[in-house]
């Protein structure tokens, strides 16, 4: 076959998956689908008929299989799915679209929580199956939202006992003594994303009668010493503006039937200049230990609006150029 020639592939889906739901309202999806290819799709009933140069209509039709396996599945169809299914296939990414999206951690008010990545389903699979999980990548990749997620679904499970929630306290311009109020009211400006993430995956009702229980402790790291935590889910937030000594400490409070996960950017850290941050440190002194695992997680995982995906790229070049520029004298 001669390159460019235009083949032909026809699709039949099953009769009892209505095309709706495949091609959208409107045929939403399906445009969403056309505007990634260049070949021609047509549809009539409920045969579609692929035109175009035969690599690119495999990938189409590894697509729609995809699409079918998770419809059937259960999983609703919508424009950001079929987005990230066209991704995965386009990059032909050894996860497949039907065994990331299909992995439905915990259902709140009708919306699934669940990896919408490759590299987020690693990330929820290193979870649960090891003792201790470093995440690490830029905003909006799902870092603490899916530790989360599985922390929830721990303790509602009865897997563990509690969640104890944790970020360092890192003081951003302002000295806490200044802030108003008790401790508690002092960092709790840096443990409200915590607070966010919970109100999201729980109802106001159980969140409260948890958190006076003490079921859920959202506390400041500092508040992590001298203990030995038991039969609990542990999520340290924003790790990379620990110390190693903080690092150290908190990682020696885990007890019997516990799990820890620990997030953090270390593009983002914000210790004082020369203070070396606990994350990348412990990054040397872990690695290889079983029940471990670092998962890194980078701008093809943000699932925040597009755009933040774009600014964290435009960064990423920025700060790429900088490093590659001699430093500037001062003068004197």
């Amino acid at each position: 076959m001669s390159q460019g020639e235009i083949k032909e592939l026809k699709i039949l889906v099953p009769g009892n998956q209505p095309m709706i739901n495949l091609l959208g309202q409107r045929d939403e999806l399906l445009k969403i689908i056309e505007s990634a290819f260049h070949s021609s799709i047509m549809v009539r009933g409920n045969e579609i008929t692929i035109f175009g140069e035969e690599e690119e209509i495999e990938t189409i039709g590894k697509l729609f299989e995809e699409l079918l396996t998770l419809l059937s599945s259960g999983v609703v169809l919508t424009a950001d799915s079929v987005q990230r299914a066209i991704h995965m296939v386009k990059e032909k990414e050894e996860l497949k679209p039907s065994e990331v999206l299909t992995d439905i951690i915990i259902t709140r008010r009708g919306k699934a929580i669940g990896p919408k990545t490759p590299n987020q389903k690693r990330y929820v699979e290193a979870i649960r199956n090891n003792t201790i999980v470093f995440s690490i990548g830029p905003a909006g990749t799902g870092k603490t939202y899916l530790a989360m997620a599985m922390a929830v679904k721990a303790l509602l499970t009865k897997e563990v006992g509690r969640i104890i929630l944790t970020r360092p306290a890192v003081e951003a311009g302002e000295k806490l003594g200044f802030l108003p109020g008790d401790l508690y009211q002092k960092v709790d400006p840096y443990l409200r994303p915590l607070y966010d993430c919970l109100y999201e995956m729980l109802d106001v009702e159980t969140f409260t009668r948890y958190m006076d229980q003490g079921i859920i402790e959202v506390a400041p790291l500092a508040y992590m010493r001298g203990r030995t935590l038991n039969d609990s889910f542990i999520v340290l937030d924003e790790a990379q503006n620990t110390s190693p000594e903080q690092m150290k400490m908190f990682l020696t409070r885990l007890g019997f039937g516990s799990k820890a996960v620990i997030t953090g950017d270390i593009t983002q850290i914000d210790l004082p200049e020369g203070q070396p941050s606990g994350m990348n440190v412990v990054r040397e002194i872990l690695q290889g230990i079983e029940g471990i695992e670092f998962v890194y997680l980078d701008e093809r995982d943000v699932v925040r609006h597009k755009i933040v995906q774009k600014i964290v790229q435009a960064y990423q070049r920025y700060d790429a150029q900088q490093k590659g520029k001699p430093a500037v004298g001062r003068g004197g």
